[in-house]
């Protein structure tokens, strides 16, 4: 095992979490059977770290031998974990001597299969009532969802015993053919031909071995409302529109996916509002909401939905935004600080493969980007995932009036031959609002590496669309001038440098009040300047008596003048 002492200290420092466990054993024995289901617990979690030998409260009370001689074999406990569960964990186990005392170290992977022990003990990690972490029993229901999350079991791939073909509703097939042929070059052309059992199989949707019995899939996508509501209970989707507090429409419905998603698509359509722009002699409709952005915010939603868990999916119209939540966390690998460059990983990956070869949705898994673009494309801001939680995953499309100005700069570069990458319109969106950005606030922004970020930056620079200031760790961007003419807003350009010299002289004056003297780099650094740009600052601070030189070439410093 690589870990050393400062490591295992450091890990105890922390406390337990939910991926550290201690047990400690000063009054009486950690026995085998309790350490075999703390490693199947912790494997049916996120993995971590077993630590024997350490009281709850931190203290190193350490682990007793094992084995003769009075030790502990590393190798034989291994054996002794894989040999007692099903399927065998390979564990990883060390003896770290800390202050006198041997912590037993056991570091456990987590397991994308469900981990019991050969005695049939189930347990998984989470917080017990009162807010600790712990390991509480794992039921049937969770272990489903949780082998669903981890990409070992289709939802949509399950058996359904009492299902049959006469589940299956024959207008949906049709209303599947149909959406094939109209998506021409997005949708899958040879399913538009098939018949209706072979459609099914190539979709593989049924059991070929038992007569095409339909799988849960061939329901969420084909089935009568009734066989839906009775086979597959939690699947629900619900369509509201608020004014304000009131409630204008509250419905729910339990059909099948591909009727749902062209009902509401329906619906969106009636209730989406359009103003205009002119350009040149062409008027360019601006949606309240882009279109492209909620059919792949709701066909994520009913396609990544967990659907062992109860809840519908809500798709709730308001004044402000249109909200789309589903039942379920992100996919296991997802979260909101890569949503825009992590691989596709649905949930369900026979629904998303149907719904990509029906041409509902994007076939190459930028779904996301597309809804991203779309919102700041028509100048409106990026999607929003920050109200998600572990039972929901909620994206909000923001609302309200757009930014116009910014609409027509797009189109504008756009008929110059320059169609904006979403990382450029971001950086544009995010630096109307916030006037200049690093390198490190930006590749955050764009979800990309720094190296991957300046470059994106330079080619910004070099198209007009930025001005850099400063340099190395300190360079920050702002937008150029051209831009702000463009925005008809070449005042707020002149916002954002005239009012930086003041700044900048404030902060410097500051220093030296705190600090008695500063130099030429030290302004550079604090100011996010270049060599150049901070020399000039300081030459204006002493023309106009506020400092002082003192020495000469790098050794040179600034103090206050009369001091």
């Amino acid at each position: 095992m690589d870990l050393d002492e400062d490591q295992v200290r450091a890990m105890i420092a922390d406390g337990e979490t939910l991926t550290v466990e201690f047990k400690e054993e000063s009054r009486r024995p950690f026995n085998d059977r309790s350490l075999v289901e703390t490693v199947a617990c912790l494997a049916n979690g996120d993995g971590g770290y077993l630590l024997i030998g350490v009281a709850d409260d931190g203290s190193i009370t350490g682990a007793r031998p094992r084995h003769e001689a009075g030790i502990t074999d590393p190798f034989r406990l291994e054996a002794l974990i894989a040999n007692n569960t099903v399927p065998p964990v390979s564990a990883e186990v060390g003896v770290v001597t800390i202050d006198g005392h041997d912590v037993l170290v056991i570091r456990v992977d987590n397991s994308a299969r469900i981990v019991g022990t050969t005695s049939g003990v189930y347990l998984r990690r989470a917080r017990g009532g009162d807010g600790r972490p712990s390991c509480v029993p794992f039921h049937a229901h969770e272990m489903l969802a949780h082998e669903i999350e981890r990409g070992v079991v289709d939802y949509a791939a399950l058996r359904l015993p009492s299902a049959s073909w006469d589940d299956l509703d024959p207008l949906e097939f049709e209303r599947f053919r149909r959406l094939v042929r109209e998506a021409g070059p997005r949708g899958d052309d040879p399913l538009a031909t098939l018949t209706d059992v072979e459609t099914a199989r190539a979709l593989g949707l049924v059991e070929l071995a038992t007569d095409n019995r339909p799988l849960a899939g061939a329901l969420l996508l084909f089935g009568k409302s009734e066989s839906l509501r009775r086979l597959i209970p939690t699947h629900q989707v619900a369509f509201q529109v608020t004014r304000g507090l009131s409630v204008e429409m509250n419905e729910f419905f339990s059909w099948p996916l591909f009727r749902i998603a062209e009902e509401f698509i329906g619906r969106f359509r009636a209730r989406n509002t359009e103003e205009e722009i002119q350009f040149g002699l062409t008027r360019i409709p601006v949606p309240a909401f882009p279109e492209v952005a909620f059919r792949e915010a709701l066909a994520n939603a009913l396609i990544h939905r967990d659907y062992t868990a109860r809840g519908a999916v809500h798709v709730q119209w308001r004044d402000d935004a249109l909200e789309i939540s589903s039942p379920g966390s992100f996919p296991r690998g997802v979260g909101i600080d890569n949503l825009l460059v992590t691989p596709p990983n649905p949930r369900n990956p026979l629904l998303a493969d149907a719904f990509k070869r029906s041409g509902l949705v994007e076939r190459i898994g930028r779904g996301i980007r597309l809804m991203y673009e779309a919102q700041l494309r028509y100048g409106r801001t990026s999607p929003d995932y920050g109200r998600s939680t572990d039972a929901f995953v909620v994206a909000v499309l923001p609302g309200g009036p757009a930014n116009l100005a910014l609409t027509r700069y797009v189109v504008q570069q756009e008929h110059a031959g320059h169609r904006l990458s979403l990382p450029e319109l971001q950086v544009l969106t995010e630096l109307l609002a916030v006037r200049r950005l690093t390198t490190e606030e930006v590749a955050h922004l764009v979800q990309r590496t720094e190296p991957e970020t300046r470059s994106i930056l330079n080619r910004m620079v070099e198209g007009g669309m930025v001005e850099a200031r400063g340099a190395g760790r300190s360079r920050s961007y702002h937008l150029a001038a051209a831009v702000y003419r463009a925005l008809d807003a070449a005042g707020a350009y002149v916002r954002v440098r005239s009012f930086e010299p003041f700044q900048q002289e404030q902060m410097v004056l500051s220093y030296v009040d705190a600090h008695g003297q500063i130099t030429r780099k030290e302004v550079a650094e604090l100011c996010a300047l270049d060599s150049t740009q901070a020399r000039t600052l300081l030459q204006r601070l002493v023309r106009r008596g506020e400092l002082a030189m003192r020495g000469e070439g790098r050794t040179a410093y600034y103090q206050r003048a009369g001091r």
